[in-house]
């Protein structure tokens, strides 16, 4: 399953991915967010692997990062594994003309082994669609609040 989702937000591109690329703002937009640790590697680089935590309801969620492709501040690209699922992510900074950045986001779900997210997915797409874009929306308020 691939998801696009693109929002403009009323910012320079270098305020836009400084506010991205530093994971102290993850809670401002991303609900549930509790930690990001360092696995390994270096922070934000290529090939740096992050252990994150969600926390949903009483529900715990760990997701591991690794960072493919650091190109900020033009492009982001990351692998996320779960133990049910894995979905890569490729973020696309563009500065328009008026001081504005378009920020598209690309995330296509590669595998999905457990039986009830796989049926939702098939199901109700926008189970996992709707969640994307309102952290889009929420990181576009974050940024601009600022």
């Amino acid at each position: 399953m691939k998801i696009e989702n693109t929002v403009i937000i009323d910012k320079p591109l270098d305020t836009v991915t400084q506010y991205f690329a530093n994971p102290a703002y993850l809670k401002e937009y991303q609900e549930g967010f509790v930690s990001k640790e360092l696995v390994s590697g270096t922070a934000g680089e290529n090939g740096a692997v992050s252990k994150m935590l969600y926390e949903h309801n009483g529900q715990k969620m760990e997701l591991v990062e690794t960072i493919t492709a650091n190109n900020l501040p033009d492009t982001f690209e990351a692998h996320y594994y779960h133990e049910h699922m894995d979905n890569t992510m490729k973020c696309i900074f563009t500065p328009l003309d008026d001081g504005r950045t378009e920020y598209r986001s690309f995330i296509e779900y590669t595998r999905i082994n457990w039986v009830m997210p796989r049926l939702m997915a098939i199901l109700i797409p926008s189970l996992y669609k709707k969640p994307v874009k309102r952290w889009l929306e929420n990181f576009k308020r974050f940024v601009e609040s600022q």
